[in-house]
């Protein structure tokens, strides 16, 4: 067995050893440049540890793993150009560093390259593999869709949030823990309960990650703090906050929304003292521990040994316990 730090270390060192041979070579810069700002590289880390669970070698899984965290970047890549995000990992974003249009063209490059490092993968596993990956990419550009169309209403209801994030994170980590399985000759009712598992972990990993966005720190966080604050976004916390107000606080949370000249600082410290008067923090929490405790039920009803859970176990702990 190993731990997520033995195969984070593989992730790593298979990627900083991936070639870049083609020409022209402006067109996959970025492409390099966007995989080596590092990260956590949850979804292959997951992809293989599932794998591992079943058979002992991990590494035979570790270039489709790094095809699920090429798709991963190229979305982000792709996120940051349409939020026009000037830092990821605390770095430059692409369309900072280089323009747009390289934006545009190297993340289109980096979808590619994310099906040719996938296609790697064993022969007989292929239409499945294929199949799952191409319904989750196709889940992805939907929850996208949901999320850019949310900013213009006002009316987005938590259930309709929480399919948002769902389709936009959830499924992507679902199909990292079902890919492994596959590829391991798991059970079909392991590689399904997994898959629970993924979806159950990602909505508590995005709700986190809002949670994160208001109370983070910067220099671990790695993003502007206050981002979705100021861009309005209706995540848990403002769509609950809407709920929760009563008339004056929900007044101030309109003029904020509505405001068009301000101090971001000003805009970001008015809304969270209103998330920190309605309870907010706790409410998010809570639903981020619930979220994260039917995953790891789910884990533990599928009949492995505790102790080739343990690895993978440990790992969806430390996700809940991130400060970034």
């Amino acid at each position: 067995m190993y731990s997520s730090d033995e195969i984070l270390k593989m992730v790593n060192d298979g990627i900083d050893s991936l070639p870049y041979d083609r020409q022209p070579r402006g067109l996959y810069e970025p492409v390099r440049y966007v995989l080596s700002l590092g990260g956590k590289r949850i979804r292959p880390v997951l992809m293989m540890l599932a794998y591992n669970l079943y058979q002992e070698d991990p590494k035979e899984i570790l270039l489709p793993a790094i095809g699920l965290e090429t798709y991963h970047n190229y979305t982000l890549l792709h996120d940051d150009l349409m939020d026009r995000a000037d830092v990821r990992r605390g770095k430059p974003t692409v369309h900072k560093l280089w323009n747009d249009n390289a934006a545009i063209l190297s993340g289109d490059s980096m979808l590619v390259l994310a099906y040719e490092r996938i296609l790697a993968c064993d022969e007989r596993h292929l239409p499945q593999v294929l199949r799952l990956f191409t319904r989750t990419a196709l889940e992805i550009g939907e929850g996208q869709q949901y999320d850019m169309e949310f900013e213009t209403r006002d009316d987005v209801t938590e259930a309709e949030y929480i399919e948002m994030i769902r389709l936009k994170t959830s499924v992507l980590l679902a199909c990292a823990l079902k890919l492994g399985a596959i590829l391991a000759d798991a059970p079909q009712t392991d590689a399904d309960a997994l898959n629970r598992v993924g979806e159950k972990l990602g909505l508590a990993f995005q709700l986190q990650d809002d949670y994160l966005d208001v109370y983070g720190d910067f220099a671990v966080f790695g993003k502007k703090i206050g981002g979705d604050i100021l861009c309005n976004k209706k995540t848990f916390m403002l769509i609950n906050a809407f709920l929760l107000a009563d008339a004056r606080q929900r007044g101030e949370l309109l003029s904020w929304m509505q405001a068009s000249d301000y101090r971001d600082e000003d805009k970001i410290s008015a809304v969270t003292r209103l998330y920190n008067e309605l309870g907010i923090p706790a409410l998010a929490t809570e639903k981020i521990n619930s979220f994260y405790n039917e995953a790891e039920q789910t884990l533990q009803q599928i009949d492995l040994p505790a102790e080739r859970k343990q690895p993978l176990l440990a790992f969806m702990r430390g996700m809940l316990r991130r400060q970034s």
